[in-house]
């Protein structure tokens, strides 16, 4: 068990933090440091193999310490540590606190979704999908891929070269003629038996080796099929599968990855700096297969040694994850440590290579020239996202403190289902990880402006309160009427300093039409349609625009998925759920017939005839 070392209890911090004394007193053991500011937040966690040397070492005198560490130490009131047992398991510990706390000093990589596989299910006739998730043992994973889009873009090619079903069980299994897909051809039809069960597992053995990276086996299995159709006069069938032949040659040619060395399954994390800006590009191989890449750049990563920027990163991203036996890096890091963790936890040996040399050299350039390219479109976007607030500053004569940006709007169906969306623009990009949803309630349906007026003053009540940022800038997507509420509003809980600035639609409702209305002024003003600062604003408004129909929708869509079902007699919370689930959806069960409702447990033929009626 892991033991916590309290150094510092004071309930009043000192007036200076003597590190040196606290660092003497702590134990020769490996384990985790935490560095408290005045106010107890966490600056900055750290691992050590000797928590006693590892702690000292930022207080002796004449340490050669960077500015910003010296920054830091210049605010620690306190130090909090925890033995361990192990280095490793300190290592495993700091990443946790790391990813818990979010220290302004550690650098920290945002990456907490979960990596999308490509899947085929453990069905008579497999199903192939998107999954993402954890992983059992009664369907084949495949993966995992660097974003949706890859796996997408490879579930578009399984249909064309293998044909295998993408539909889901409750549309499967209902079926009475082909769809769409296999009328393109690109299922083959096994809903409806236009394929025998053998051939159709023959096609996901040939899809399962091409996933696998066994391409030239899948393509001499395909050719053998070919020449005993031809042989049998099938001729028919012969050419489909010289068309699934030639499809995958020319995929193979594009995708694979080709290896002298037999290694198929690889991750390869390329380390780039430039104008400041600190990118890391990981690259999946799988398979020999380039399964897409993707770029990261962390925060609080400013003059920071690229070495530590890597480890922080392999640390971060891989503990409790999957790994891959070979890792591939630019830059020499010691990974001793993180080498025998991550064995550990997939249970065989994992590596990671420096200085890579011949075909894995090539890999690491190409994710190089990948972490690169992602410096240069985020500094060029940067650049764009700046000119437009600066111009927006001087067409609205704003003063140039404006940086933040929230923008508000309403989203209903004939007042049914009403949503407010804020979203948030700060530091030159959206702030998804900002923005909120309101669900309206206890107004007259379609009254926008008591809609507005709710979700302003549940938003900026919890802001006046301390929970959160205050904008500098409030755009409201609408005319004088929704201004006037934004302005009372903020006049009520005592928030002068935020602009208000309304963005009406104009009378023809064209993009570029837009009047903005400045309540401070008293004016109304329409800006030149290519003006950078009004395509900043239809930017955050669309955004908002987007972000309420969302949640709009979701809302409706529960609304009345209720209250269809729920006002049928004899139709409870367990047979609504039967029958939604039966079907997949509210949609599907308007659709069925009598007899397909009579099929669900706990519906009676009479029942059946019921719902029908009513739904009809």
């Amino acid at each position: 068990m892991a033991e916590r070392q309290p150094d510092h209890e004071s309930a009043e911090p000192p007036v200076k933090f003597d590190g040196a004394a606290v660092a003497r007193g702590l134990p020769n053991l490996p384990g985790v440091y935490r560095m408290l500011d005045a106010h107890a937040e966490v600056l900055y966690v750290g691992k050590a193999k000797d928590l006693k040397k590892r702690v000292a070492s930022y207080f002796h005198q004449g340490a050669s310490l960077s500015p910003r560490i010296q920054l830091m130490l210049r605010q620690v009131s306190a130090l909090e540590t925890t033995a361990t047992r192990s280095e490793a398991e300190a290592l495993l510990l700091e990443n946790n606190l790391i990813k818990t706390l979010s220290p302004r000093y550690n650098i920290l990589y945002r990456d907490d979704k979960s990596y999308p596989y490509l899947v085929l299910s453990g069905h008579e006739f497999p199903r192939l999908g998107f999954y993402r998730g954890a992983l059992d043992q009664q369907n084949r994973y495949f993966g995992p891929f660097s974003s949706a889009g890859a796996v997408r873009e490879s579930i578009h090619l399984m249909q064309k070269v293998f044909r295998l079903r993408t539909c889901e069980d409750t549309v499967f299994s209902n079926r009475s003629r082909p769809c769409l897909l296999y009328q393109i051809r690109r299922c083959s039809g096994p809903c409806v038996g236009l394929i025998e069960r053998t051939d159709y597992e023959d096609d996901v053995r040939n899809a399962t080796l091409f996933l696998q990276g066994r391409q030239s086996e899948a393509v001499t299995r395909l050719e053998q099929r070919m020449n005993d159709a031809s042989a049998r006069q099938q001729y028919e069938l012969a050419a489909l599968l010289r068309d699934q032949i030639r499809a995958l040659s020319k995929v193979r040619e594009t995708q694979f990855v080709s290896s002298n060395t037999g290694v198929v399954d690889a991750d390869v994390v390329s380390l780039a700096v430039a104008s400041g800006v600190l990118c890391v590009n990981l690259v999946m191989i799988r398979g020999g297969i380039h399964r897409g890449d993707k770029s990261f750049f962390p925060q609080n990563a400013r003059e920071q040694d690229e070495e530590e920027a890597l480890q922080a990163f392999l640390a971060q991203h891989y503990i409790a994850r999957e790994v891959p036996p070979l890792i591939v890096v630019n830059r020499a890091i010691d990974s001793v440590l993180l080498e025998q963790m991550l064995s550990d936890q997939r249970g065989h040996k994992v590596q990671i290579r420096s200085n890579p040399s011949g075909e894995r050299r090539m890999w690491s350039r190409m994710a190089e020239k990948n972490a690169e390219l992602a410096i240069a479109q985020r500094l060029s976007a940067h650049a764009t996202q700046e000119a437009r607030l600066s111009s927006l500053q001087t067409l609205l004569a704003l003063p140039d403190t404006i940086q933040r940006i929230e923008c508000f709007d309403i989203s209903h169906t004939m007042g049914e289902a009403t949503v407010a969306s804020c979203v948030v623009y700060d530091q030159a990009s959206m702030q998804p990880g900002e923005y909120r949803r309101f669900n309206i309630a206890g107004i007259e349906a379609g009254d926008d402006y008591a809609a507005m007026r709710q979700a302003l003053e549940r938003r900026y009540r919890r802001l006046v309160e301390g929970e959160g940022k205050m904008p500098d800038l409030l755009l409201i997507d609408g005319g004088k009427g929704q201004v006037s509420v934004a302005t009372q509003v903020l006049a009520e809980l005592g928030v002068g300093s935020v602009i208000v600035v309304g963005v009406a639609k104009g009378e023809e409702r064209k993009p570029g039409m837009e009047q903005l209305v400045l309540p401070q002024r008293n004016v109304t003003v329409r800006l030149d349609s290519n003006a950078p600062g009004l395509h900043l604003i239809q930017q955050i408004r669309d955004e908002a625009h987007r972000f309420a129909i969302q949640g709009h929708r979701k809302q409706r869509g529960k609304a009345r998925t209720r209250s269809t079902l729920e006002n049928i007699e004899g139709i409870g919370a367990k047979r609504r759920q039967r029958l939604l689930t039966r079907f997949g959806g509210l949609k599907e069960v308007v659709s069925a017939s009598v007899e397909e409702l009579a099929t669900v447990e706990g519906i009676s033929r009479d029942l059946a005839e019921r719902i029908y009626k009513q739904l009809h």
